[in-house]
């Protein structure tokens, strides 16, 4: 670099869109060689494809700090700022974006590229028109060219951020704010890309291309567009008007904003700008200077002293302090460099910088760009490991740097994971390409450049599935581009564009495939509409020509063309007549839809009058007249199903003839149901209830889908739903009994079963007796009923209540102790024979003693009283500690017939019991008397209950008497001396029961 008259130095100088980065790579092309210092790797990047294209690849050098290519004689240099080769001479020297010299932590190193960076025949230096007053001051010589906008730019006010204009860049200045947007448009308008200065040049060229391209016509970004990004950009809108710059939030300055608002508008192409989610409008002042691009001059640059002194860390550090003696420049704040310097002065590898070498080397990995940000301890830390490293060993650790790249080589994670390796293998990326600070530079060069670009590449594929529609940016390219391919429908009815599903066609309606949230709809529909409005027309010319056997009518109403929904049935003027709403776009209309509607109404008419064909008989029968064809007609409005209860009258009337014919109409005539048999099966009952639901409450009411695949399963009985309209159990073929749905011919059945127990008589009935039949006209429930409705216990016993039976429970008596002691009589005289001490002592005691041990002794006058008479009496326990509960009888009787109330002395009849015998036969009156008078005069403890319930009133108040139905009798225990003769047969009874 030399240092060249001031006449040789060109100050080009403009707002954005002057074309001043396209003219000084053509007067440096124009040179034998050059250098042109660009601010942002991304741009440098850009500028080295583009010269690499004009004078080839062994012609140019890219140098930045994480990038270094260089062949062998290079003539032209694209570098960044700080990275530029102080000490190579070229003919032309070219330094973008000067007004970046303003910058708190950058701006030293461009103005020591403006004072200082000399091409031997030209020097170049490029930036906004505010910096003339400086260059002046600074350069007085300096030749200082205006070039004018090509373009305007207008101000378009405020607008929501859905309502944006294609084509536009939306600035916010953080990124929690970029992602929010970008997933605000992604719902609203298929999708953006984004930029910002934290991503890696390739995920933001990706994502540049993604804009580009046309993929997504919405890009979501920082000040990063504001330089050295040529896009394609009409609108810009300001979604935030303030940034912090590293050391304060504050508002933007009207050349920041001008800077930004520049981008829009490319070339000869006018352009706008305008401010958007919740931003305050500009004041008509800042709208004149942006629209003008007059902004207030630059005045003072920052400066830092360039002339070191590396004698020593104390010296280098006053040096750095060194204050401009021009008033136009102003030292720098401490930046992160002198920051690292310090650190690394205050702890134990500060003491190896000695002499010149030691403190310019120092000095140079004080260098490094702290990426990542974490904290200045977190960088410094950094630095002095690899400076300690240098001085003691000349190399940094391979094992340690090793160690750093293999933590940052993970493609996974999300966005914020991703961009914080990115980061981190950016710091070693730097590192690598350093002279002499490795054993295997090239090795580390290649490892990490291909670590940040996996990183890259990966972190470009999370914020596309996070922030793009695919299929709407294929769908908005197709849109621009009528050259690409048409969508396609396939035989499932799917509309795909190059791949990407647009929608499906289901019968006669085209539906928008939406992955999240509402799209552009209007767009997708004007995609498709030419592929689906023909398929539209073929299928209404197919469909008017199908067999009936393509044609179905589900459960839920809706009628199906090979398995699509083409129409549904909605209330017609009669039960068996609804009419037919055909399901289709606004596409299928007029001589087409008249033909689908005609062909439907046809196939409906045909199914009601094929399904339910013996029931369309009942509408008009010839052979029945009178009392007989009303029958029939009602049958036929109840939809094949009718309760007898309803006719019960007009049915008694009928003859035997009349009864005849009707059953030549399959009509047949139930206990509780006439119906015909042919329409209870599921197709018949299925249509039923859709025809019926149509006509009360409609086919969404609850239970019109569900029914029909109970009546499918075949159950003969379930639980109802409470929610449930109990007439459409009745329609299904099912009545309601008690807490749950019986189907009418499985009730019938029960009926017939019921029928001849009921009419038998087991006094007088000779053989065995049937299981099930009880006296007086009663009958007990049976395994064979409970299997036949699928249920028990008091599911059944409700359901039986329900058809008007009424039940009588008895305690069933268990058999009395003193007849099975006779039985056993024999054994225990055995017993007493071999223990005659236990005869001696029985002997021996008194009465009164044996009588209160022997609690069982009651027993023996209970087996004097006959059979009929213990109906209440809790059996004596012998040997259990603990009674069983007491099982009742259950027998049922018609609702006509009740038990006979002459009996009003029992509370329960014993199973078995006689109705016709005679009331002296059953209970000998007189004993139980006696026996009554006996237990009150004697003086031992009463039985508790245990003894006769003779409902006499004087004997015991009615809240004592024992209650069986609701409560559980208190558990006894019997003791017995174990040397009595009663122990000894309880003792013999267990065995036997072993």
């Amino acid at each position: 670099m030399t240092f060249a008259p001031y006449q040789s130095v060109k100050a080009i100088l403009g707002p954005t869109n002057t074309g001043k980065t396209y003219f000084a790579i053509e007067r440096m092309l124009a040179h034998p060689s050059g250098m042109i210092g660009l601010p942002l790797r991304l741009l440098a990047r850009e500028v080295y494809t583009r010269v690499v294209e004009r004078v080839g690849e062994q012609a140019v050098a890219l140098v930045t700090g994480e990038e270094r290519i260089v062949p062998a004689r290079p003539r032209y240099w694209v570098c960044t700022v700080e990275a530029m080769p102080m000490d190579i001479h070229v003919d032309c020297v070219a330094i973008d974006e000067i007004q970046t010299a303003i910058d708190f932590d950058r701006g030293h190193v461009f103005t020591d590229r403006i004072l200082n960076a000399r091409g031997r025949q030209e020097t170049l230096l490029l930036g906004a028109a505010t910096m003339a007053p400086v260059i002046r001051k600074l350069l007085p010589n300096a030749d200082i060219v205006d070039r004018p906008r090509f373009s305007q730019l207008t101000y378009a006010g405020s607008k929501k951020i859905s309502r944006q204009p294609t084509r536009s860049a939306i600035v916010a200045f953080s990124a929690r704010q970029v992602y929010a947007i970008a997933e605000l448009i992604r719902r609203e308008r298929g999708g953006a890309a984004v930029v910002m200065g934290a991503l890696s040049p390739r995920t933001r060229n990706a994502q540049v291309e993604l804009y580009q391209n046309g993929d997504v016509d919405f890009l979501v970004a920082t000040d990063a567009i504001g330089m050295g990004l040529n896009l394609d950009i009409h609108h810009v809108a300001f979604a935030d008007d303030t940034k912090f710059d590293g050391h304060q939030s504050r508002p933007l300055t009207a050349a920041e904003l001008g800077q930004i608002a520049g981008r829009a508008g490319r070339h000869a192409r006018n352009g706008t700008f305008g401010v958007t989610g919740g931003t305050e409008g500009f004041e008509e002042e800042m709208v004149v200077a942006l629209e003008t691009h007059d902004f207030e001059p630059v005045k003072v640059l920052q400066w830092r002293n360039n002339r070191l002194d590396y004698s020593s860390i104390p010296a280098l550090l006053d040096s750095l302090e060194q204050s401009p003696e021009n008033r136009s420049l102003t030292r720098v704040p401490v930046a992160t460099d002198q920051r690292a310097l310090e650190f690394v002065a205050r702890n134990e590898a500060g003491k190896l910088a000695r002499g010149l070498d030691g403190a310019r080397l120092l000095w140079e990995c004080c260098q490094i760009p702290d990426y990542q940000g974490i904290s200045p301890a977190n960088h410094g830390e950094i630095v002095t490991r690899i400076y300690s490293d240098l001085k003691r060993n000349g190399k940094v650790d391979q094992d340690w740097i090793a160690e750093q790249v293999r933590f940052c080589d993970n493609a996974s994670g999300d966005i914020d994971t991703l961009s914080n390796r990115i980061k981190q293998i950016r710091t070693w990326t730097f590192v690598a390409n350093r002279k002499n600070w490795l054993a295997d530079p090239s090795h580390w060069r290649e490892k990490t450049r291909d670590i940040e670009d996996r990183l890259s590449d990966a972190l470009h594929e999370r914020l596309t599935q996070r922030f793009v529609d695919r299929r709407t940016s294929v769908l908005l390219r197709h849109l621009k581009d009528k050259r690409m391919a048409s969508p396609e429908i396939n035989e499932r009815g799917e509309v795909r564009l190059e791949g990407h599903l647009i929608g499906t066609l289901e019968g006669f309606r085209f539906t928008l495939s939406r992955n999240d949230g509402d799209v552009d709809t209007k767009g997708l529909r004007a995609a498709a509409d030419h592929v689906v409005a023909p398929e539209i027309y073929n299928r209404a010319d197919r469909l008017a020509g199908a067999p009936n056997e393509e044609f179905v009518l589900a459960t839920d109403g809706k009628l199906r063309w090979k398995g699509d929904v083409v129409a549904e049935l909605i209330e017609g003027d009669a039960l068996y007549r609804p009419r037919i709403l055909i399901l289709a776009d606004e596409t299928l209309t007029g001589v087409d839809l008249e033909r689908v509607q005609d062909r439907l109404s046809l196939w409906l008419r045909h199914h009601i009058n094929t399904v339910l064909e013996s029931v369309m008989a009942l509408e008009a029968p010839a052979d029945i007249e009178g009392a007989a064809r009303g029958i029939a007609f009602q049958l036929y409005e109840h939809l094949g199903l009718l309760p007898r209860a309803q006719v019960a009258d007009e049915v008694k009337a009928l003859d035997q003839d009349v009864r005849g014919k009707m059953r030549k109409l399959g009509i047949k005539f139930g206990a509780y149901h006439i119906f015909l048999p042919l329409a209870l099966k599921p197709a018949p009952r299925e249509l039923a209830l859709i025809l019926f639901a149509l006509k009360n409450g409609g086919i969404r009411q609850p239970g019109v889908t569900d029914i029909p695949h109970i009546v499918l399963s075949g159950r003969t009985s379930f639980l109802v739903d409470p929610e449930v309209d109990t007439r459409l159990y009745e329609v299904a073929g099912f009545k309601v009994a008690g807490k749950r749905a019986v189907r009418v011919d499985i009730l019938e059945r029960l009926a017939d079963i019921i029928r001849p127990l009921i009419a038998l008589d087991p006094s007088r009935h000779q053989g065995d007796v049937p299981v099930g039949a009880a006296e007086g006209n009663g009958f007990r429930v049976t395994v064979e009923m409970t299997s036949l409705l699928g249920c028990s216990g008091e599911d059944f016993a409700s359901i039986l209540s329900s058809l008007g039976y009424r039940v009588k429970r008895t305690p069933k008596v268990a058999a009395p102790v003193a007849a099975q002691a006779s039985a056993e009589a024999p054994a225990l005289e055995e017993v007493l024979a071999e223990n005659p001490a236990s005869v001696d002592a029985v002997a021996e005691a008194p009465l009164e003693a044996v009588v209160a041990e022997a609690e069982v002794a009651p027993v023996a006058l209970e087996a004097e009283i006959p059979a009929t008479t213990i109906v209440e009496a809790e059996p004596a326990v012998v040997a259990d500690a603990t009674p069983a509960e007491p099982e009742f009888d259950e027998v049922w009787f018609p609702g006509g017939k009740r038990p006979e109330a002459k009996r009003h002395e029992h509370r329960r009849r014993p199973e078995g019991e006689n109705r016709q015998r005679p009331v002296a036969k059953r209970r000998p009156e007189g004993e139980v008397q006696d026996l009554s008078k006996a237990q009150h005069l004697n003086p031992k403890p009463k039985f508790e209950g245990r003894g006769r319930n003779d409902n006499r009133k004087t004997e015991r108040p009615r809240d004592e008497r024992p209650k069986f139905e609701n409560a559980r009798p208190e558990k006894r225990e019997a003791k017995f001396d174990p040397d009595s003769p009663f122990a000894k047969l309880a003792a013999l009874r267990n065995k036997s029961a072993e």
